[in-house]
C-alpha cells in the first residue's frame, strides 16, 4: 500500500451480490476507513446497505466498469480486488472477468473471489496498515 488508506475494488456477479453485501456488512468496521470503488449495481447495493462506507460507483461491469477497475489496477490505484464471481452461470462479459484476473496477476494485486479469501485479504491488509 502506498498510504494508510486501504483502497479496495468490490465487484459481484448478479447471483453473488447478496453474498458481497453480507460480507461487507460483517466486515464494516474494517471497511469503514477504506476507499471503496464498486461497479454500478454492486455499488448501489452496498451504498443502500452500508451508507456510512465511502463508495465510489463506477459504470456497470458490462458497460465499462470492469475496464475502469482494470485501469485502476494498472495505475497502482488499488490495494486489492474483491470479486465475488458466479462460476455456475454463463457470463456474456466473461472476457472482462478474465482481463481483471490477468491484470491482478500481472500487477501482483491481491484478488479474492470468495468470502473466505476476501476475509483473509482484508484482515491481512488491515494488519499491515496498522503495523
Amino acid at each position: 500500500m502506498t498510504d494508510q488508506t486501504l483502497r479496495l475494488a468490490l465487484v459481484a456477479h448478479d447471483q453473488r451480490k447478496d453474498d458481497l453485501v453480507a460480507w461487507a456488512r460483517h466486515h464494516e468496521p474494517l471497511l469503514r476507513d477504506a476507499q471503496i470503488v464498486a461497479t454500478g449495481t454492486t455499488g448501489g447495493r452496498l451504498q443502500d446497505a452500508l451508507p456510512d462506507l465511502s463508495i465510489r460507483r463506477l459504470k456497470s461491469g458490462p458497460l465499462g466498469g470492469d475496464q475502469q477497475i482494470g485501469a485502476m489496477i494498472a495505475e497502482g490505484a488499488l490495494d486489492a480486488l474483491i470479486f465475488f464471481t458466479d462460476p455456475l452461470s454463463p457470463m456474456p462479459h466473461d472476457v472482462d472477468v478474465k482481463a481483471l484476473t490477468r491484470l491482478a496477476t500481472v500487477y501482483d494485486l491481491p484478488m479474492a473471489c470468495s468470502q473466505s479469501t476476501a476475509t483473509l485479504v482484508l484482515e491481512g491488509l488491515s494488519r499491515a496498515e496498522g503495523a
